[in-house]
């Protein structure tokens, strides 16, 4: 045996009693895509409800990204501007109608929800 051949021999030695001393390698979990995003909409999901619409044959990537985050974003500020609605009529809990009086006060909300009907 050569002086290289117990320098491997050695190596394989402590690599073997590093794994038995440690284990196997933890596998990483799964980090999935709302996850990386920051979101709290869930992009699996939207990306699912979008390949089932069938309004194109492909989806990318990113446009289940980009939705969620635009969702996102238009739910944070109706559900600020309700909260608003709700603090000033001295209530603790947003209803329908708080929803209904802060769409139709703000005037770009009211252009995009145009023909939605709030439920009584």
């Amino acid at each position: 045996m050569g002086a290289r051949d117990v320098g491997i021999n050695r190596r394989i030695i402590l690599c073997i009693r590093v794994r038995l001393f440690y284990g196997k390698p933890k596998a990483s979990k799964s980090v999935s895509r709302s996850q990386k995003a920051g979101l709290q909409f869930l992009v699996g999901r939207i990306a699912r409800f979008l390949k089932a619409c069938k309004n194109a044959e492909r989806v990318g990537a990113g446009a289940p990204v980009y939705l969620s985050v635009v969702l996102e974003y238009l739910a944070a500020e109706v559900l600020e501007l309700a909260g608003n609605v709700a603090r000033d009529n001295t209530k603790n809990h947003i209803v329908p109608r708080h929803i209904q009086l802060t769409v139709r006060n703000d005037e770009e909300l009211s252009r995009l929800l145009c023909g939605f009907h709030f439920p009584n």
